[in-house]
């Protein structure tokens, strides 16, 4: 998904922060309104299959919330951990390409949700930085570190968001779905979602493209997820445009693999943005989003999401969205809090 203020190009951001963001890490929870508070339900892993419901939480920037604090106050059971990378540009996993796997923050994060008995989805990829995806040689070096980062925490499920240069290449859209078909084979139950962008219509050529490959392969993604958002086209009614988004991406998946429109819609879904998103005009409010939710709810969706916890709050002051708040009027954890409610 995305960084900059607000979306993908984050992780240049978060790359140039990471230091200051471990160290405030653990003091810089915040509060949910104590009404909300103590209403809130306790995370319950089991609510939802795995990655289903998962925020992105973003550990790079935007000052984040202690996660399992954030777990008892908004009664998501689910996160989902943006992102990892290439480190060194070789094929060998690392947080933000850099931090590794085991003995620092992310890992830290990890346990405490868990403990929580709450549920993470690690997310390879993004808009920027060095994709594994792309410097991998083969589909089987790929495959091997999908492997090595879901042994590492013992994962129920993984996201690759598939974005820039990597949905671009039809070879590195090939080399993806070689890769996960192998570990789809290798762990039984596993989840595997793909997260791409799309136009308002449905993904672009090269979205299509990854969904029929898949078919030819033989994968059996658990969802293909659309980033209905930052179209740069004039579309602002972003209700409207997640709805039709999905629709088409819906068709794809129907045509592709043969389905019904029921079984097709059970295996895609779309990971909106909270507030402002990178495009002037565009804005997502909580109202939004529930009737979102409430539309994914009827079609039972596979996976439903945003970018990201990190700014589900107002802004100081009222100030503009940034990688901290969402530039609207809001309170603390508003969009989490609706999204805990979706479990297909």
């Amino acid at each position: 998904m995305r960084p900059h203020i607000s979306t993908r190009s984050r992780i240049a951001l978060g790359l140039a922060t990471a230091v200051a963001a471990a160290s405030a890490f653990a003091v810089n929870a915040q509060a949910a309104p104590e009404d909300d508070a103590d209403n809130a339900a306790k995370p319950d892993a089991a609510a939802a299959p795995s990655g289903m419901n998962g925020p992105y939480l973003y550990l790079g920037w935007g000052n984040p919330p202690d996660a399992a604090q954030f777990l008892q106050e908004t009664g998501n059971s689910q996160l989902t951990m943006a992102f990892i990378l290439a480190q060194g540009g070789g094929c060998s996993p690392a947080w933000d390409g850099q931090r590794p796997l085991k003995g620092g923050q992310d890992e830290q994060t990890i346990s405490a949700v868990k403990e929580a008995g709450g549920d993470i989805t690690p997310s390879f990829g993004g808009w920027s930085g060095s994709k594994l995806e792309e410097v991998c040689g083969s589909a089987e070096e790929l495959a091997a570190a999908y492997q090595e980062v879901i042994d590492a925490y013992g994962l129920g499920s993984i996201d690759i968001d598939i974005e820039a240069g990597a949905i671009e290449s039809e070879e590195v859209r090939q080399r993806t779905i070689d890769a996960l078909k192998i570990v789809k084979g290798q762990n039984e139950g596993l989840k595997v979602y793909l997260t791409f962008g799309t136009t308002p219509e449905g993904p672009n050529a090269n979205g299509e493209d990854l969904i029929k490959k898949g078919a030819e392969a033989g994968l059996d993604a658990d969802g293909w997820a659309v980033m209905p958002f930052d179209f740069g086209d004039g579309t602002t009614d972003l209700v409207a445009a997640t709805k039709s988004s999905v629709e088409g991406l819906k068709d794809m998946v129907k045509d592709a693999y043969g389905l019904s429109d029921d079984q097709a819609f059970r295996k895609v879904g779309f990971s909106s943005m909270n507030g402002h998103t990178d495009v002037e005009g565009e804005v997502v409010k909580p109202g939004d989003f529930q009737q979102m939710v409430d539309w994914a709810k009827d079609r039972k969706l596979a996976r439903v999401s945003f970018w990201a916890v990190n700014r589900d709050r107002a802004c100081e002051g009222g100030g503009e969205a940034g990688s901290n708040c969402s530039g609207i009027e809001q309170d603390t954890w508003a969009f989490s809090k609706i999204l805990a409610g979706y479990t297909g």
